[in-house]
């Protein structure tokens, strides 16, 4: 187990100056405290098929995976048209998730390299933003990324989710 132990001041006016700083740069910042707790307290969703894992906080046990597909459409082509490339897409959904209430899923598509690189080429694109999926990982055989405009409505846990990605949390 990490544990941070530094010595407080007794006193409000000990520290000033170069002192503060010193005790400032003890601390650390936001991420490295999220990505402690993400692997201190954490899940993990294996995905044994494609070869990742993905650390989840402890707050996400009972999560539920949803699996969906993407298509890429041939450029020029209007959405809706014939896809002329297709793969997973697996939704990590947080165990309070319900109709009634959803939640932010945890969407990651998973591209053969071939597919990845046909894209990046221009050879088919998916979904109307102008921007493609961000790439969160790779591995041997594919690459594991984040859809375009995946929160854009803003559901409940969007906050959280962002900064469970911010973490890198793809193994």
């Amino acid at each position: 187990e990490n544990m941070l132990v530094a010595e407080l001041p007794q006193k409000s006016g000990e520290l000033s100056g170069e002192g503060l700083r010193e005790y400032q740069d003890m601390l650390p910042d936001s991420e490295s405290l999220l990505r402690s707790f993400i692997v201190t307290s954490s899940e993990v969703y294996e995905n044994t098929q494609y070869g990742f894992k993905f650390l989840l906080p402890g707050s996400w046990e009972g999560y539920d995976i949803i699996t969906d597909k993407w298509e890429g459409l041939s450029q020029g082509q209007p959405e809706g048209g014939r896809a002329v490339e297709t793969g997973p897409v697996i939704n990590i959904r947080h165990p309070e998730w319900t109709s009634e209430h959803p939640r932010q899923d945890i969407p990651i598509m998973v591209f053969a390299l071939a597919q990845w690189q046909a894209m990046q080429d221009g050879e088919f694109h998916i979904g109307a933003a102008p921007v493609g999926p961000r790439e969160l990982g790779r591995g041997d055989r594919f690459v594991f990324a984040l859809p375009a405009r995946y929160n854009y409505a803003f559901p409940t846990g969007y906050e959280e989710v962002e900064s469970i990605l911010e973490c890198s949390p793809l193994r």
